[in-house]
């Protein structure tokens, strides 16, 4: 059976992430494509799309029109909600590009709707579908790090700040480094520790560095006038077992520790280290250990086609979701758990005080 694809949004991570994983699967066939920009839509349906693809402007339209079993939604963050919930009642399985959405209870509309639906929905965070994730996480089930009380989840840039799209624009996207690759960092740390029960949250965001004119950048300066979101957010998790975590996140910090989707672990039998690398460290018959992990980079088990890039194992396991009916690596339930909690550090850096969850 070939599942019929639909695209809504065919900028950056349309092109850069989803069309290309799924051209690679076979059991998947993009045949509607939708963007503001139909030029930009008409394009993808050129490179991407099945013989005689659809194009259009609007998803209403192309939900409408098509009939289709799976859609992919790579739009800014505040239309995430919307056009999945429209995706689900059309009865599409959805794929919706991170975060989830831009506050929890968007996010618990499109749960809400999926439950409704019976139709199956996940989040992108493609990080997990790394080889070191997929590795550490089963290390992490199998008891191995012991009961992991202290974690960071590390998402820093010196200076990459996205340039182009709606990434600075705070309507848009409800923040910036935070709610773009802090978002990663979490989603890894919390499936690690298997723990999505947050007690509070105390966070801060900053707006040091985002009005300097000409900023040496990844990507060329950025206009200050355009940059309505931080620059840089942290923040510091209690969970309700007692567990800790520490968030940090920027675009633009002036550090040279660099690092991003990755997790520090801590736990009672042994701790986990990303950041070079996966080593694993721990203690036996008296003295320190540090191993450091090395992993084969070739293909998936079961999956033609797929090769270690963490986009195409995605999206190999996704099709694979639906077709057969498996469960979801990415549950909505645990995507929702990472906006609430970046939404609560947002909102203690606006009130100073710690934020509280129900």
């Amino acid at each position: 059976m070939t599942l019929r694809i639909g695209i809504i949004g065919c900028g950056g991570i349309a092109n850069g992430k989803h069309m290309p994983a799924l051209k690679k699967v076979k059991e998947a066939e993009m045949v509607a494509f939708c963007d503001l920009i139909e030029e930009r839509a008409e394009k993808a349906a050129v490179e991407f799309g099945a013989a005689e693809a659809s194009v259009y402007t609007d998803y209403q339209e192309m939900l409408t029109q098509e009939e289709l079993d799976v859609i992919h939604v790579c739009t800014p963050n505040s239309s995430h909600s919307p056009i999945t919930i429209a995706a689900l009642e059309a009865d599409c399985h959805v794929m919706c590009e991170k975060p989830m959405a831009k506050t929890t209870e968007e996010a618990q509309l499109m749960i809400d709707a999926a439950k409704r639906t019976g139709k199956k929905l996940t989040i992108g965070y493609q990080n997990r579908y790394r080889t070191d994730s997929m590795y550490l996480h089963e290390a992490c089930q199998d008891g191995e790090l012991g009961d992991i009380y202290f974690a960071k989840g590390h998402a820093i840039r010196r200076r990459a700040v996205p340039t182009w799209g709606v990434f600075l624009d705070e309507e848009a996207q409800g923040g910036g480094p935070l709610i773009d690759i802090g978002t990663h960092a979490l989603d890894l740390t919390l499936w690690m520790m298997d723990n999505y029960k947050p007690k509070y949250v105390v966070g801060k965001a900053y707006r040091e560095l985002a009005d300097t004119k000409n900023a040496a950048n990844a990507w060329g300066p950025w206009d200050p006038e355009k940059f309505t979101v931080e620059d840089s957010a942290f923040g510091f998790i209690m969970m309700e077992n007692g567990a800790s975590i520490f968030l940090e996140s920027s675009w633009a910090l002036n550090t040279l520790d660099v690092k991003e989707a990755k997790t520090t672990l801590c736990g009672s039998k042994g701790g986990a280290d990303m950041n070079n690398g996966l080593t694993l460290n721990g203690e036996k018959r008296g003295h320190l250990y540090d191993n450091e992990i090395q992993l084969e980079t070739g293909g998936v088990d079961f999956f033609d086609g797929a090769g270690s890039d963490p986009a195409d194992v995605e999206a190999h396991m996704w099709i694979d979701a639906v077709l057969n009916d498996k469960e979801l690596v990415v549950k909505p339930e645990e995507a929702l758990v990472v906006t609430q909690i970046l939404e609560g550090i947002y909102e203690s850096s606006k009130t100073g005080q710690p934020y509280f969850f129900n």
